[in-house]
């Protein structure tokens, strides 16, 4: 039986803001990006009576057995959308776990995007909208991925360019709680991104742009205010930022030479903390 190889890229929050909350969720808007940092999907159709879904790799410690990935199959067969067939899936965890780059919902909207392109789902906009809610909010950001504005009505805008940048991308030893970072947000900013334009997508606009989430995540957590701080200082960087609820802070830079220069520099000062050099896709 033929196995298919599906990369699941990491999602970057480039900016921010929390414009309100709902009767359970918070109103979020964003400018979203995808770097080359993913994790490998092998999948395979098996003659079972179950699927079969494991994880593997550097972060596959610690995965509920209940996750999104199992959501997502577990809804696509009650809604009898993949004809009674059967699967052996086994997700190999590049992207770290609790860092604010949706490792665990980019795998679900991966798997959709695998799904539908071969023809075993075929959902309308509606259908496909409430099915990544029931997953995850997040999910449908990564359903066929692109630079996106996110506007806090819940409407998605996605360009094809690509913004070339180059990404430190930096991950503590410890991960992050979305759900109490949240829980924590006592005021709203004024929607910014209601109008979406490629423009925002232009360096000079994102360093006038913060992440919200940020100060709430470096009071529970003040290393990551250190680790900012440090990344901000590194030659040619454009802007430091915190991804979603955090861990991870992610520097850009225009040269994929100073990326590296500031990769070298942070490990000899921060050694026991993961990071990778990356890039915009």
């Amino acid at each position: 039986m033929k196995i298919f190889k599906i990369k699941s890229y990491a999602k970057i929050n480039l900016a921010l803001n929390v414009t309100g909350k709902k009767l359970k969720l918070h109103k979020v808007e964003s400018i979203i990006s995808f770097i080359e940092l993913h994790d490998l999907i092998y999948l395979k159709q098996i003659e079972k009576k179950n699927h079969q879904i494991s994880f593997s790799g550097k972060f596959s410690k610690n995965i509920y057995k209940k996750n999104t990935v199992t959501n997502l199959i577990q809804l696509l067969d009650q809604k009898k959308l993949l004809n009674n067939q059967k699967f052996e899936i086994t997700i190999v965890k590049n992207i770290p776990q609790a860092a604010g780059m949706g490792g665990g919902s980019m795998n679900a909207a991966s798997l959709i995007d695998f799904f539908t392109k071969k023809r075993l789902i075929n959902l309308s906009k509606k259908e496909l909208l409430k099915l990544t809610s029931q997953i995850g909010s997040d999910v449908i950001l990564g359903v066929k991925p692109a630079n996106s504005v996110l506007s806090s009505n819940g409407k998605i805008k996605k360009y094809k360019k690509n913004i070339k940048l180059h990404t430190l991308v930096v991950k503590p030893t410890f991960g992050c709680s979305t759900r109490y970072v949240y829980s924590k947000v006592r005021s709203f900013s004024k929607p910014q991104f209601s109008f979406p334009t490629q423009r925002m997508f232009k360096t000079k606009y994102l360093k006038t742009l913060n992440n919200d989430l940020e100060v709430i995540t470096f009071k529970k957590h003040p290393r990551l205010k250190k680790i900012k701080s440090f990344l901000s200082i590194m030659p040619k960087n454009i802007f430091v930022r915190m991804s979603g609820s955090g861990s991870s802070i992610v520097a850009y830079f225009h040269s994929r030479k100073a990326c590296t220069n500031a990769y070298k520099q942070f490990k000899r000062k921060f050694n026991r903390h993961w990071c990778i050099a990356s890039k915009t896709i």
